[in-house]
C-alpha cells in the first residue's frame, strides 16, 4: 500500500457495503456496471473495514460527446464515481489531488464529472469548483438530468486555487524552505520517502488537505501570493545531511501572516491549526517565542526523484556554505529541480 488510500480491482470490492446504497438508488444500472468493471481499479478509503469514501477515473481519447455540449480535446480524465462520507478531515481535497495528478502525467487537456445537483452532492460540488471545475452543461440519461463539471488542464484561469494543481513560473520568485523529518510526511503524504513507514499516515485535515500551513520563525514573509516553494526536509537524526537531506515538494504560496496580525494565541491556533502538523503545545511555543510567521501554501506536485543535497548542490547549484533553511533559487536552478525531480511538464503554465 503507497499511502492510506487503497487502490483494489471491483472485484475485490464489496458491493454489499452501505456506501454503495446511495449510488445504486441514483443509477438503476450501478450494479450491473460495477460488475462490468471487475479488473478495473478505484480508489477507496476504508474506516474499521467499511468504505468510507470512493473514487474511480479513466483516460477518455478524442472529443467527449455524450454530454450538451460535448468537450472538443485530444484526451480527457473522466471521473467515472466520486463519493465520500464526510468526515470534516477534507478527505474530498485527498482525492481530488490524487484524480488530478493522473490527469496531469497523463496528459489530459480536461477532467470533468457528470453528477447529480442535490443537496447529498452539493457539499462535493462546491469543493470541486472551488478547485477550479465550472459548469459545463448537462447529461440527459436514463435516471434523470446530470450538471457537467470541467476543469481545463491547458490554459490559466489566473487564480491560485481554480488553476490548482498547474503552476505558473513566470514572474514569480522561487524558494527552498527546510521542514523537520517529523513534520514532513505527514503534511506531504504523497511525497513519503521509501523509508519511512505509511502508518504514519491518518485520515486529519493536515494529511488530506491540498492546503499546508507551516509555522516558523524564518523570513518567509519575502515570499508573495503565487510565489513557489520547494519543501526541503532536512537530515534524518544522526544520518549525514549529504545524503538523507532531500528535496520532496513543490508548493505555491497562498498567504504569510506574522503571529501580531492576530489579536491573541487562540485567534493564531484556530488559524494555524486548520492546516498544521503542530499540535496546540507546539504552536504555544512559537508563539511565545516571538517573531514567528505562519506560511500557507498549496501542495502542487511531489518530486518523483528525491533530489538530496549532495545532488542539489554538485549538479543543480545550490551554494554548500549557506544555511539551508530558507533562501532563493534562480529560475535556472528551479527548473533544474522540475526536470531531476521528474516532476511532469505539464504542470508547468509559462
Amino acid at each position: 500500500m503507497n499511502d492510506y488510500l487503497v487502490k483494489k480491482r471491483f472485484g475485490d470490492i464489496n458491493l454489499d457495503d452501505p456506501f454503495f446504497d446511495s449510488l445504486k438508488a441514483d443509477y438503476q444500472e450501478f450494479e450491473d456496471w460495477f460488475n462490468r468493471k471487475s479488473d478495473s481499479e478505484a480508489y477507496l478509503f476504508y474506516e474499521d473495514e467499511l468504505v468510507e469514501g470512493f473514487l474511480y477515473f479513466k483516460m477518455e481519447d478524442g472529443s467527449v460527446e455524450d454530454i450538451e455540449p460535448s468537450i472538443d480535446c485530444s484526451s480527457a480524465l473522466k471521473i467515472g464515481t466520486f463519493k465520500i462520507n464526510p468526515h470534516g478531515t477534507r478527505l474530498g481535497e485527498r482525492f481530488i489531488k490524487k484524480a488530478l495528478d493522473y490527469a496531469i502525467v497523463n496528459q489530459a487537456e480536461y477532467c470533468y464529472v457528470t453528477i447529480f445537483d442535490k443537496e447529498a452532492t452539493s457539499g462535493l460540488i462546491r469543493l470541486m469548483r472551488k478547485y477550479g471545475f465550472y459548469d459545463h452543461g448537462k447529461k440527459d440519461t436514463p435516471n434523470g438530468t446530470e450538471l457537467v463539471l470541467v476543469k481545463t488542464l491547458v490554459k490559466t484561469q489566473d487564480d491560485i486555487l481554480r488553476d490548482y494543481p498547474l503552476i505558473k513560473t513566470s514572474k514569480t520568485d522561487k524558494y527552498l524552505l527546510a521542514i523537520y523529518p517529523e513534520y514532513h510526511s505527514v503534511m506531504f503524504p504523497d511525497s513519503i520517502l521509501n523509508n519511512e513507514n505509511v502508518d504514519i499516515l491518518e485520515d486529519v485535515s493536515f494529511t488530506n488537505s491540498i492546503h499546508k500551513i507551516y509555522v516558523t520563525t524564518m523570513p518567509v514573509n519575502r515570499t508573495s501570493r503565487g510565489d513557489i516553494v520547494v519543501m526541503y526536509r532536512t537530515a534524518t537524526p544522526g544520518q549525514a545531511a549529504e545524503y538523507t537531506s532531500v528535496a520532496t515538494s513543490i508548493c505555491v504560496v497562498e498567504e504569510v501572516r506574522h503571529q501580531d496580525e492576530f489579536k491573541d494565541f487562540e485567534s493564531f491556533y484556530s488559524y494555524a491549526s486548520t492546516y498544521s502538523v503542530f499540535d496546540k503545545n507546539n504552536l504555544r511555543h512559537w508563539y511565545n517565542k516571538g517573531r514567528c510567521y505562519t506560511i500557507k501554501m498549496t501542495y502542487n506536485a511531489a518530486l518523483s526523484k528525491r533530489l538530496i543535497r549532495q545532488k542539489l548542490i554538485n549538479e543543480i547549484g545550490l551554494e554548500r556554505e549557506q544555511r539551508w533553511s530558507f533562501f532563493g533559487l534562480t529560475d535556472n536552478q528551479f527548473k533544474q529541480i522540475l526536470k531531476e525531480g521528474g516532476v511532469s511538464e505539464g504542470i508547468i503554465i509559462d
